[in-house]
């Protein structure tokens, strides 16, 4: 499918069974890639935090720091949906910051955007969506939550938390979004939710049976340091840019980089004016 994926373009994915895919992205080149190979959404995430900016979660990310990256993955991308991670207090604090601050991922260039919670949020994922900004969902393991939850924990392994999770998710749907992220929540609980939404799931350790599956670009190809354990790393990236780094700074050392095969050459006749000005000057 080479046509423009839209939010709706999703609902009729999950329709026909098919598969979506979303990964994250931060900047133009990596986003550029992430288009052309096909993936059919990419979030420009608050994990940027963890995996670019050095902090220790998500939490202290600024809205400045999330358009800044929305504005470089936009210009890259052509077919695949550009959705906006909404950070933390950007949308919570009232429904007029909830909307200006979605509104300014649309004008850097985001066709949607994501928000953590359930029904503590949905006064402003409505507001946001009558304000005709698409909006994501994203229950079970919210990291905006992770001191109230005490970290980085599964959820939903007792019937009365997946209970939860699972109206979250119903509620949302009936708010309006377009998508529900489900995360770090086991994945029986996964299929039954997916199946009792008209909208797509998608999966982040939440097992197969979602409508689709999303992971963090740094974790997939083996740049982090740390990842959870429903990362399947598809590349080894860092040993490749350690290899290489490792190899220029031994080459310099040793005088062997450069060689004149990287150089640029003047003409002889050239050189030569330039020489006696030197000794003239020199």
């Amino acid at each position: 499918m080479n046509s423009k994926v839209t939010v709706v373009t999703l609902l009729e994915m999950k329709a026909r069974g098919e598969k979506i895919s979303m990964l994250t992205a931060y900047d133009y080149p990596t986003a550029r890639l992430i288009d052309e190979v096909g993936v059919d959404v990419i979030l420009i995430g608050d994990s940027l935090g963890n995996v670019l900016l050095g902090y220790p979660n998500t939490l202290p990310v600024t809205m400045e720091e999330m358009i800044h990256h929305t504005k470089a993955v936009a210009r890259a991308v052509k077919r695949a949906l550009v959705v906006g991670d909404m950070p933390f207090l950007s949308y919570q604090t009232s429904l007029e910051d909830a909307i200006l601050n979605a509104g300014r991922f649309i004008k850097a260039g985001a066709e949607a955007v994501k928000v953590e919670g359930g029904r503590s949020v949905i006064d402003k994922v409505r507001a946001m969506i009558d304000a005709g900004i698409p909006v994501m969902g994203h229950v079970g393991l919210t990291p905006q939550w992770i001191h109230q939850f005490g970290g980085y924990k599964v959820r939903g392994r007792t019937a009365d938390a997946a209970k939860i999770i699972s109206e979250d998710a119903k509620e949302l749907e009936r708010a309006g979004v377009f998508s529900v992220v489900l995360e770090g929540i086991p994945w029986q609980v996964a299929k039954i939710i997916t199946k009792s939404l008209k909208v797509p799931t998608i999966g982040i350790g939440a097992g197969p049976h979602c409508d689709g599956q999303v992971l963090v670009l740094h974790d997939m190809l083996g740049i982090s340091d740390r990842v959870p354990k429903f990362v399947k790393k598809y590349g080894r990236i860092k040993d490749a840019m350690k290899k290489a780094i490792s190899d220029f700074n031994r080459e310099v050392k040793e005088h062997r980089f450069p060689t004149l095969e990287f150089c640029y050459e003047m003409p002889e006749e050239e050189l030569r004016k330039f020489r006696a000005h030197a000794r003239r000057h020199g």
